[in-house]
């Protein structure tokens, strides 16, 4: 693992008073007889246990509870552990960062003799990244366990490690289902002795086509196993797995505001999609978070809007499913150390993610569904931390708003974004409370010197020069300058929705004010990226990466803004660039059909992304199982 650091698990926290909080979540506990009907059943206020003593724990875990500085259960960890240590099934309905981690790994942990080197617990996670913190916190908590193993299943590493752990005898395995099922297929794994299963954020498991997958491994453990279910949502899918391998669940309900609402400001603001970008670098330049996770759809706007960032100045990268594993893990290990300031991902790819430093979080678009914008904002605000969440909307995307407010039963307030002067101004008055510090280091005889010469021979005002050196420390290059940013700090919501969101908003101003649009010959089913566009055009026309505006890539061509216009030598020696394989062959847009008007809805740039990003199931072909004896 990249991170060696002890993983604190969300929801549980040291600095919480002996007694529960006056806030704590409504939790619902009861049998669940008829499943379906539990579903729905009404919440009954109960307070939580006033610490872990009362949680009857074995003293190995009690005890690494202890060195971790935890002494207050979450709800719903007060409400899971006990019929969990009691060896009932357990569903719990919580969001992330409610420290389910703890409820099903701290009683898993009691099931599991350290004695018998063989696999005796299973955890299945919808992605790496959650399987990797997982297994992370299953060892802290048995740090006092002496001869127990945690070994972390997933895709994207290599099987030899994994293959070596299991052998070893390590009887606790989190994994993700594609990567469990290929160790079971090469007969590294066998379930015949499990006791605990947990299946973590099912729902996501479910919606993601791994709905067969589990059925397929819980299929090969023993009936007598203890199975406990954690999900967000309890859609039917979830219950007919509950119905189908679990015995007379207790059910446990954590409601989902108490997880977000409570520790994180949401806000909104209504930006037209073109003006999302520099509104997001405004937003980020401004923020007093120490790091920042920004969410987008597709694997291509990932890319996109990081490289937009870091042309911009951001320290900043970007998270997607296709980004190798060993790679993404070093991003992670980035914000968590401090040299990354902002991570640009995909819902997929940041699922499980748990960083201390995140202070907000920017939905760059509104997720599709209400379940994934509260697991969004659920990077940040987590184990009794607070943080932010802004999400930008079109101005037709009224119905999106509402959706985000009855699902966290809370009203969003409307943010404004920062114009570039708020964002000089904040700039530099981050600099200038440096001043008193640097005055005490001294040696500035040389600057007095060069300064009393300078306004001596020009005649300036002292104060005027100061005004000049504050406006070029931080990039302010004055009106008209090529780097002046534009002045958009927010549009209105109009009328009602529109099926294709706001994006049509490009019609009516299809290009940016003092750019010329440009026709270029590569496309998505020429593997064209906005990174080799960019640098293609800025290496063989020598152009700044600040001369290209918005890029938009269609199957057989792009569309690319340029700040003014190119000349004809500078459209030759672009049209012979090669991008792979094909030459770039630009010239003037003409729009559609070589006519004057604005591309229309029916020419929208075809995403192979606009997906989603799931990520990779399996590795290989499928093959059947071959049941041992």
């Amino acid at each position: 693992m990249s991170d060696s650091s002890p993983a604190v698990e969300p929801g549980i926290s040291s600095e919480l008073p002996a007694e529960a909080p006056a806030d704590a979540a409504p939790v619902t506990s009861e049998t669940g007889e008829a499943l379906a009907d539990a579903a729905d059943a009404p919440a009954v206020e109960t307070p939580a246990e006033p610490g872990f003593d009362a949680l009857d724990l074995p003293p190995a875990l009690r005890t690494a509870v202890d060195e971790l500085g935890f002494t207050t259960p979450s709800a719903i960890q007060a409400q899971a552990i006990p019929p969990l240590l009691q060896g009932r099934d357990v569903i719990g309905v919580a969001q992330t960062g409610t420290g389910k981690t703890a409820a099903f790994g701290l009683p898993l942990l009691a099931a599991v003799d350290p004695s018998l080197r063989e696999v005796q617990a299973l955890v299945l996670a919808p992605t790496r990244e959650l399987a990797m913190q997982v297994a992370d916190a299953i060892s802290s908590f048995a740090t006092s366990m002496g001869g127990l193993d945690v070994v972390a299943l997933y895709g994207g590493s290599p099987y030899g490690p994994q293959e070596r752990a299991l052998a070893r005898g390590a009887q606790v395995v989190v994994g993700t289902p594609g990567r469990v099922m290929d160790h079971m297929r090469r007969t590294n794994l066998r379930l015949d002795t499990i006791r605990f299963a947990v299946l973590d954020e099912a729902d996501e498991m479910l919606r993601m086509g791994f709905a067969e997958d589990v059925e397929e491994i819980l299929s090969h453990s023993p009936e007598s196993r203890q199975v406990a279910l954690f999900s967000a949502t309890m859609p039917a899918a979830i219950q007919r797995v509950a119905q189908t391998h679990m015995k007379d669940p207790v059910r446990v309900s954590v409601t989902p505001q108490s997880s977000t609402v409570k520790s994180v400001t949401q806000t909104y603001a209504v930006v037209p999609f073109k003006h999302r970008t520099g509104a997001l670098a405004r937003v980020l330049a401004t923020s007093k978070a120490e790091a920042a996770i920004v969410f987008v759809r597709t694997r291509a706007a990932a890319e996109e809007v990081g490289s937009a960032l870091v042309s911009r100045g951001l320290i900043a990268a970007s998270i997607s499913g296709d980004v190798p594993q060993k790679e993404r893990e070093k991003i992670v290990e980035r914000l968590r150390d401090g040299s990354l300031q902002v991570l640009v991902a995909t819902d997929v790819a940041a699922r499980g993610l748990d960083v201390e430093r995140i202070g907000l979080v920017v939905n760059f678009d509104v997720p599709k569904e209400a379940e994934s914008y509260v697991h969004r904002i659920g990077r940040t605000g987590r184990a009794g931390r607070t943080g932010e969440a802004l999400t930008f909307i079109g101005p037709h995307e009224r119905r999106a708003l509402k959706n985000i407010e009855r699902a966290t039963k809370q009203t969003l307030a409307e943010a404004v974004i920062p114009s570039p002067r708020d964002v000089s101004k904040h700039r530099l008055a981050a600099l200038l409370t440096q001043v008193p510090e640097r005055i005490e280091r001294g040696r500035l005889e040389l600057y007095r010197e060069l300064i009393g010469e300078f306004v001596t021979e020009h005649g300036i005002d002292p104060l005027e020069l100061a005004a000049v050196l504050g406006a070029m420390t931080v990039g302010d290059e004055g009106p008209g300058a090529a780097s002046e940013e534009e002045e958009f700090t927010g549009a209105q919501l109009r009328g009602e929705d529109r099926d294709r969101g706001d994006r049509g908003s490009r019609e009516a101003t299809p290009t940016e004010r003092g750019y010329t649009s440009y026709k270029v010959g590569v496309g998505h089913s020429h593997g064209a990226r906005p990174p080799g566009i960019v640098g293609a055009m800025t290496g063989e026309g020598g152009l700044h990466g600040k001369d290209i505006g918005k890029i938009q890539i269609f199957p057989h061509f792009s569309l690319v803004q340029i700040r003014g216009s190119l000349t004809p030598e500078q459209m030759d020696r672009i049209s012979r660039a090669k991008l792979g394989g094909r030459e770039l062959r630009i010239g003037p847009d003409r729009g559609p059909r070589g006519g004057k008007g604005p591309r229309r809805d029916g020419d929208r740039p075809f995403r192979r992304d606009d997906r989603g990003d799931r990520g990779g199931r399996h590795e290989g072909k499928r093959r059947p199982f071959r049941r041992e004896g």
